[in-house]
């Protein structure tokens, strides 16, 4: 089977051929460095492995478009998290697939694990548990802790976004966004592009009841989200909100809309269809009303996929020697990203390849750049 044994393994840096090579890298050497970590704690990223290792931390509650698998089923797909982190930024990174869903235990056994990690990236937990976890972990660790189904993904759609509304001549504060899905990505999303300078009377959030806005019972981020967005109080459902729309962002479900839901958008619309596998509109169907769509397929023009965030985040971090994830990280990224398409933009170009070698240097500079500059 292609996948026997994993998709991951654990190789040395050092040579361990000779009695020589073992006094110096085991016993006694390394009882050295040991005493120097104890006497100098700070010295701990520079002798370890600590400087280059992410903890893939999954509970298999959100698994990909599968739902909740538990964290057995979630080992191979953390596997493959770990491996695009080495084939695309060189970070070495272990899945970890906790029992145990309670926040209180995933937070505990994270900071109890954390010794041994530059970073932490959370990925499939359902919402809103996951909401939870990032932010006492965020608030109590002093290493990065990224979420990729919220940041990765807002990053990604940030970068896109920016180089769709200039394809279609257009300015953050001037545009209006409606996003279907309000779970861990739409809420990042919504929360991303507010950072990035959308106005909060043009950004309006649905989820499966519809339209979010204070006057329905709502707790918890659906709560944060419907104070914060939708300032001209929406009503309706996500096809009501969608009429004279600029852009639909989708992080919800296949077959949503229907092509004259798009072509009830306004002129030179921007589609963001990404649910997998089957999107929340056909492509094809809404290209004939829209200028630029996007999908979460490969198959598809304009690919929008976390591969394209994550390694460059890490990248920059671990070089950085961040200690938490920042607003101004993750708009530097996304604006990173959208800069590596360069003069090769156009409708069914405004994304580079996740193989675009430019990706992973250009987003750990900037990111990078964003923590010196928070020093």
């Amino acid at each position: 089977m292609t996948h026997s044994r994993g998709k991951v393994e654990v190789t040395t840096r050092v040579t361990l051929e000779t009695p020589d090579d073992l006094a110096e890298h085991y016993t006694p050497g390394v009882a050295d460095q040991a005493k120097r970590i104890a006497d100098d704690p700070s010295t701990l990223a520079r002798e370890t492995v600590k400087a280059n290792s992410v903890a893939i931390v999954s509970d298999g509650s959100a698994l990909l478009g599968l739902g909740d698998q538990g964290p057995a089923a979630a080992l191979p797909v953390m596997e493959g998290k770990a491996a695009l982190l080495k084939r695309f930024a060189d970070v070495d990174a272990w899945p970890i697939c906790p029992v145990s869903r309670e926040p209180d235990d995933l937070v505990r056994t994270v900071k109890d694990l954390a010794t041994s990690f530059g970073a932490i990236n959370l990925e499939d937990i359902a919402a809103p548990r996951c909401f939870t976890v990032e932010r006492r972990l965020h608030d109590e660790l002093d290493i990065p802790v990224f979420h990729d189904d919220q940041h990765g993904t807002a990053v990604v759609v940030l970068g896109a976004l920016h180089n769709a509304l200039k394809l279609t001549g257009r300015e953050p504060a001037g545009t209006s966004v409606v996003i279907a899905g309000a779970g861990a990505a739409g809420s990042a999303i919504a929360r991303l592009l507010l950072r990035a300078g959308y106005h909060a009377d043009g950004i309006v959030v649905c989820d499966s009841e519809g339209v979010l806005h204070p006057d329905r019972d709502l707790v918890g981020e659906k709560h944060w989200l419907a104070e914060n967005t939708n300032a001209a109080r929406v009503t309706g459902s996500v096809q009501d909100a969608l009429r004279d729309a600029d852009v639909f962002v989708g992080v919800s479900a296949g077959g949503l809309l229907k092509p004259d839901d798009v072509a009830a958008m306004a002129d030179r619309a921007i589609v963001f269809a990404l649910a997998n596998p089957d999107p929340e509109v056909d492509p094809d169907a809404a290209r004939e009303h829209a200028e630029v769509v996007a999908t979460g397929r490969s198959d598809f023009p304009n690919q929008i996929n976390n591969v394209l965030a994550f390694p460059g985040m890490f990248r920059g971090l671990l070089d950085s020697g961040a200690t938490r994830v920042t607003g101004e990280m993750l708009l530097a990224a996304a604006h990173a990203l959208a800069d590596v398409v360069g003069e090769d933009l156009d409708p069914g170009h405004i994304v580079p390849s996740v193989f675009d070698e430019a990706v992973v240097p250009a987003m750990a500079a900037a990111v990078a750049g964003a923590a010196e500059a928070a020093e």
